[in-house]
């Protein structure tokens, strides 16, 4: 069982604790699902939401944010 606090706390460290970017970053991602992306994870992810899978991707460093200053 995941624990959503502890992804997201992880997934904001990726994201030097900027929370709008990393809103941004699980929105965009997000979107990308749902329009038929593929997950870049190794679960089964039939009962897992879009932004929780998102949210993961960027915690597990599969996915990548930008932060320019």
């Amino acid at each position: 069982m995941i624990r959503l606090e502890q992804v997201a706390a992880k997934a904001l460290e990726k994201v030097g604790f900027d929370r709008y970017l990393l809103a941004c970053a699980v929105s965009k991602r997000a979107a990308e699902l749902s329009n038929g992306a593929q997950p870049l994870i190794d679960m089964n992810v039939k009962k897992m939401k879009n932004t929780d899978i998102a949210l993961l991707e960027i915690a597990e460093g599969k996915i990548t944010v930008n932060i320019e200053s």
